[in-house]
């Protein structure tokens, strides 16, 4: 193990690191926001757009990450539509991640037992108040490891953005390796670097999971 040549790799890991965490937490951002609305087209079973969402989401799903990108990539730009890597790898993102989010989150709304609103509009609550008020709270509660799980698999699944030009921590250490051929170090400051993303948003989550009063538990 070189350290000298780990000391000189560090800006390069340190550049790529900033780009891996811009594209992967745009990426989850927008993808939890799609997954809440997808979420609520399925949930509330609006008969058009259900099936609409039903297939991106088995569609999203069922293909690899690398696929998807390579379509956004180089197919679009065959259609008239110029974009960029980085908008390609934040688009590819959030079309794989929205889809687990919305399912995600749709287990945890139809986890709730159907009685609570039907004590709500007992109540003389509406509907978007017994949504607001009753289930949404108890959803993204039950949700949140579910919630965890996928950012975490989002963020490793950013490895794959070297494969369109990215140059995030696996395009440089790829490159690294290819000029220098110096494999042992470009790979160990490609797990340190892994582990300073990830490490963080698994301690982070098992906090949150134990604090959060879970619907019809608590702690």
């Amino acid at each position: 193990m070189d350290f000298e040549v780990i000391r000189n790799y560090l800006p390069l890991y340190q550049k790529a690191l900033l780009l891996t965490l811009k594209i992967g937490w745009v990426g989850i951002s927008l993808s939890l926001l799609s997954g809440f609305l997808c979420a609520l087209v399925q949930y509330s079973k609006i008969p058009v757009l259900n099936k609409i969402i039903s297939g991106y989401i088995e569609l999203s799903r069922n293909t690899p990450l690398l696929i998807q990108l390579f379509f956004i990539y180089y197919g679009l730009p065959k259609i008239g539509i110029q974009t960029n890597a980085e908008f390609c790898g934040i688009f590819g993102l959030v079309f794989l991640g929205g889809s687990y989010m919305a399912e995600s989150f749709r287990s945890g709304l139809e986890a709730i037992d159907k009685i609570q609103s039907e004590s709500a509009y007992s109540l003389g609550m509406t509907k978007w108040q017994t949504f607001r008020f009753i289930l949404l709270p108890q959803a993204v509660s039950i949700s949140v490891p579910a919630f965890m799980a996928n950012i975490i698999f989002l963020l490793k699944e950013t490895s794959v953005f070297s494969a369109i030009s990215l140059m995030d921590l696996m395009f440089t250490a790829k490159d690294l390796i290819g000029l220098y051929y110096k494999t042992t170090e470009a790979l160990f400051l490609l797990v340190i670097f892994y582990l300073i993303i990830l490490l963080p948003v698994s301690i982070a989550g098992s906090i949150l999971e134990r604090r959060i009063r879970y619907a019809g538990f608590g702690n």
